[in-house]
């Protein structure tokens, strides 16, 4: 059984209801990003892509803002000479990597802001989920930085991505619904519990083939249409092999919810 006392975070909550794993990004006041933040994150996603009591992950923030982008403050007591910027950058990009290649689906909860770095956390997930208080943008232009451009191009047009871009425009929650960014915008209250009845739903189904599919859906993201559905028809085929599947379609036939082993 998963011992949660045992993962020591400080910028970082973990917390298990079910199968599902919820992770408060929780470094106050604003949750920006700090290396010890990211090191913790990128940490809890690859446990919970080992482990099978984990199935589906949740990822919110604390409070009011999901997170502020980058930790300005702290940069100068991490990149103090050369070669610091370089393992900094690399860092950040492993944190939303982890994201991105946690076996496990990733619903990102925006509870409130979530701006450069906050944002490209959000666009490493798998599904979108906000309040009515949730915003994304990307605030760099007016700090001197730029960042966030590419993830935020797996969300949004064009003109909206280059609007955000060139005037730190914050996107609110009724554009992210209706652009598609967002399935759904909750009261602040309902967010977590809205959140963990999808994720929920998510664990119901086979580990195996959820973790199958999530592959499939990275892999073929930039592939051509030919190649694409070959390779989903190569991961269909061996899903079919499993004994999950085999366990599926008896249920199926016999009117009666799986039990699925995730073999």
């Amino acid at each position: 059984m998963l011992d949660i006392a045992a993962l020591k975070f400080t910028e970082l909550k973990f917390e298990l209801i079910g199968h599902v794993a919820v992770l408060t990004l929780d470094n106050a006041p604003v949750n920006a990003l700090s290396r010890t933040m990211g090191d913790e994150l990128t940490a809890a996603l690859d446990y919970v892509s080992e482990i099978d009591e984990v199935r589906a992950v949740v990822l919110t923030g604390e409070g009011k803002i999901f997170c502020a982008g980058a930790d300005l403050k702290g940069r100068a007591s991490v990149i103090k000479g050369p070669g610091d910027l370089p393992a900094h950058s690399r860092r950040t990009r492993e944190c939303f990597h982890a994201i991105r290649e946690c076996t496990k689906p990733v619903i990102i909860a925006i509870n409130g802001p979530a701006l450069g770095a906050g944002l490209a956390i959000a666009a490493s997930g798998d599904i979108i989920m906000t309040s009515e208080k949730g915003t994304l943008a990307l605030p760099e232009i007016d700090v001197g930085l730029l960042g966030g451009g590419s993830h935020a191009a797996r969300l949004f047009p064009h003109s909206t991505l280059r609007q955000m871009m060139f005037t730190g425009y914050r996107v609110p929650a009724a554009e992210m619904y209706r652009l598609g960014v967002a399935i759904k915008v909750t009261t602040h209250e309902e967010l977590i519990p809205e959140a963990v009845a999808l994720a929920t739903t998510i664990a119901s189904k086979s580990p195996l083939s959820i973790r199958l599919a999530k592959q499939t859906l990275n892999a073929i993201e930039d592939m051509s249409l030919r190649d694409g559905y070959r390779y989903e028809q190569d991961m269909t085929a061996a899903i079919a092999k499993t004994d999950d599947a085999k366990e599926a379609q008896r249920a199926f036939l016999e009117k009666r919810p799986a039990v699925f082993t995730g073999k």
